[in-house]
């Protein structure tokens, strides 16, 4: 399991910048067509060999500086519940500032690892400046410029030191399926309406996260554990439709999941928030199915099923090879073809193929239609195989990998998909020096 650290402070102070550069997002505009950057606030990375997902605060607030006064004391005391440890972050060139206080006051009380960063010192005269902090009653801090990184590595030496040691749960290996969604779209309907009047419940376990419910479950003569997000430990403070809960609470069951079933309530559309959840499902190479409720209650003069799932398609594209279920919980409609599909794409996404039958079915396909050459060089994809890793990735070996540029190789996953069934299920392609 991966720790969490949030990264608070009020506005401006270098939080994005400092994010970017510990998730390296600089490769990231490579990656900018593929839809993966679309939430630039969650990101997995890691350091002396230490992974954890880092979680910019700040990048859930819009609207003025006195909307955020009210906000960021939210934000702050979610980081303190959610988190593992907490990066406060503030600005050399403005010195403590009120807001500063205010998040101090409730970082003090805190039994986590906070760290308090001063942020913009690139100079000595800074340096001095930064001095200030020290009124925070926060004890010793870190000076960092997260524009050129220097003072980031003591940082995040100290961060990770830091970080309590995920005890590995003794997990039983049922596939385990996360019910994801924002607040109130039906995910705790959606959960008691299968387990509900249902006998083919085996047993309650606690979660192994220490957030989420997973239940056993067997249907269509499959077992497996539904991990439930949504009544979890609601704290009283938060405001149920602050978009940072749940995309917080949504990390963890991801990062643990096989498969999401996102749920969305068809009259709020699909909008931001949930784009987010499913981006970070993606990200995580996750399974996906998706589960529009409340279809009852949408006026069909205006909207068919159809013109509804386009529009979803259009919003996910390049990944739209996503099952799109229309469900109502309320009058159990769908619910089981729900987790009949929910099951096939487990399967789609645990599948594995002989070598030589992705040789045989590719092959004549790249022969037919090669990479385009480049600088007067010709690629030659000798053969293909299938990664040994938990999600389907695929290695074409060629002569002059550099050269295969991205249009192909979406080109590949498109004509793997063709061949071998792979809806729901995110697919990675490597090109690979013969």
């Amino acid at each position: 399991m991966s720790n969490i650290v949030a990264v608070v402070g009020r506005p401006n102070v270098g939080k994005s910048t400092f994010f970017n550069r510990l998730i390296k997002r600089r490769e990231a505009i490579v990656d900018a067509v593929s839809g993966v950057t679309r939430d630039r606030h969650y990101g997995k990375t890691d350091w002396n060999g230490k992974e954890f997902s880092l979680i910019d605060t700040g990048g859930y607030v819009v609207g003025s500086d006195d909307v955020f006064e009210a906000e960021i004391d939210k934000q702050v005391e979610l980081a303190i519940d959610e988190a593992d440890a907490i990066i406060f972050m503030v600005d050399v060139e403005s010195g403590v500032t009120g807001m500063d206080e205010d998040v101090a006051h409730l970082l003090r009380k805190v039994k986590k690892p906070v760290f308090l960063v001063v942020n913009k010192v690139d100079n000595n005269k800074r340096l001095e400046d930064a001095v200030e902090f020290y009124s925070l009653g926060l004890g010793d801090y870190f000076a960092i410029a997260s524009i050129n990184g220097s003072g980031t590595g003591d940082l995040l030496d100290a961060v990770v030191e830091a970080l309590p040691e995920k005890e590995e749960v003794e997990e039983d290996q049922l596939p385990r399926f996360a019910v994801v969604g924002r607040p109130n779209a039906g995910k705790s309907s959606f959960i008691n309406a299968l387990i509900g009047e249902d006998r083919y419940i085996v047993t309650d376990i606690a979660g192994t996260t220490r957030d989420s419910i997973d239940t056993k479950y067997n249907r269509f003569g499959f077992e497996f554990n539904l991990v439930d997000t949504a009544g979890i430990r609601r704290k009283t403070k938060v405001k149920d439709d602050l978009e940072f809960y749940s995309v917080m609470r949504s990390v963890r069951a991801i990062e643990h999941s096989d498969v999401c079933l996102l749920v969305l309530d068809a009259t709020r559309g699909f909008d931001g928030q949930v784009q987010n959840i499913f981006w970070l499902a993606e990200r995580n190479r996750k399974g996906i199915v998706i589960l529009v409720n409340k279809w009852d209650l949408v006026d069909k003069d205006t909207k068919t099923a159809k013109e509804f799932e386009q529009h979803i398609r259009q919003e996910i594209a390049p990944f739209t090879d996503v099952p799109i279920v229309f469900i109502s919980v309320l009058n159990k409609q769908r619910i089981f073809k729900a987790i009949e599909t929910a099951v096939e794409v487990y399967k789609n996404r645990t599948k594995k193929i002989k070598t030589s039958v992705l040789n045989e079915a590719l092959l004549p396909i790249i022969e037919h239609q090669p990479p385009p050459a480049n600088k007067g060089k010709f690629v030659k994809i000798k053969y293909i195989m299938q990664l040994p890793t938990p999600q389907p990735q695929f290695a074409f070996f060629c002569n002059l990998p550099q050269y295969v540029k991205e249009p192909y190789k979406r080109f590949l996953e498109n004509k793997l998909r063709d061949q071998f069934d792979f809806n729901g299920v995110p697919i990675s392609v490597y090109m690979r020096k013969k």
